[in-house]
């Protein structure tokens, strides 16, 4: 018993060494390539990665705590004495993306500030490929981008949500190019203070998705700089017929409160080598520079 015990123990550690010696041989092992790894940009626990830029003011300002981190929500609420002046706001996430999915649930909240726009009630936007921050104008009102537009119903009428609006940019659509600043997507209308989850793809300028319940509302490509629609910007940034590949992302002070209760980003850019660790295969963007063996 003894002796047969000893030749188990041998022949364990036999094929242990041997499955060590082959692991290290062919590198490490990627266990879940398919597994997909959402950042959170915004997760209720605070707002140091992003950064406020209202017109008038400082990029960093954040004008009268516009946005605010409470209860978990990342909010934008109006001082009930403050009158709109033309002080349209964004907060900017810290980094730049070409290819990706947003994922965003976001809710529509209380009454207008004091003199916003008409249009602007339960309006807000999702910014997608974003100006440089640093290069708005200090006036400027919206920055070069695509915006996805979020919308509230008035508990009456059609109102479609994740609609198209171009501040300082053109698209293609149905191959043709688009012009007009703001079209309507497919969506029905969303009333109330209810959640909404809205995400969108974003193929650098290959192709632009906006979505609501898992379908597609809104598709369009080829975005690129030019239309006007907006005013106050720098003449070294507003670069006529100029392709948008990628971006900062922001979300819009637009005079109506609205609260975020999370901001998600999958990440399509990636090391695509399936030999790598870090190879994921819903990557369509190549960056093998980042591939770790």
């Amino acid at each position: 018993m003894y002796f047969s015990n000893a030749k188990f123990y041998i022949s364990r550690s036999f094929q242990i060494l041997v499955t060590t010696l082959l692991l290290s041989a062919c590198g490490p092992v990627n266990e879940n390539p398919d597994g997909e790894e959402w950042i959170a940009l915004f997760d209720g626990g605070s707002m140091n990665d992003w950064t406020p830029k209202f017109a008038g003011y400082d990029l960093g300002v954040n004008y009268h705590d516009t946005f605010i981190l409470k209860d978990s929500l990342l909010s934008v609420r109006y001082d009930v004495k403050d009158t709109f002046k033309g002080n349209f706001g964004h907060l900017y996430f810290k980094e730049k993306f070409s290819h990706y999915r947003l994922r965003v649930k976001y809710r529509f909240v209380g009454d207008q500030m004091t003199g916003g726009p008409g249009w602007a009630i339960r309006n807000n936007g999702l910014m997608l490929h974003c100006q440089e921050p640093s290069t708005i104008g200090l006036d400027q009102d919206f920055p070069i981008s695509l915006e996805l537009q979020l919308l509230g119903g008035d508990g009456v009428n059609e109102r479609t949500n994740a609609n198209l609006c171009t501040p300082g940019t053109n698209v293609v659509m149905n191959d043709s190019l688009f012009t007009p600043h703001c079209v309507n997507s497919t969506s029905e209308t969303y009333h109330g203070d209810q959640w909404v989850e809205v995400e969108a793809l974003v193929l650098g300028d290959s192709l632009i998705q906006h979505i609501l319940n898992d379908q597609v509302v809104m598709e369009y490509r080829n975005p690129t700089i030019g239309g006007g629609a907006i005013s106050g910007y720098k003449e070294s940034a507003y670069i006529e017929g100029a392709p948008l590949k990628e971006g900062y992302i922001s979300i819009q002070a637009e005079t109506h409160p609205i609260d975020f209760k999370s901001i998600e980003l999958l990440d399509l850019t990636g090391c695509m080598d399936k030999k790598a660790k870090n190879y994921k295969s819903y990557y369509v963007h190549e960056d093998n520079g980042s591939c770790e063996y």
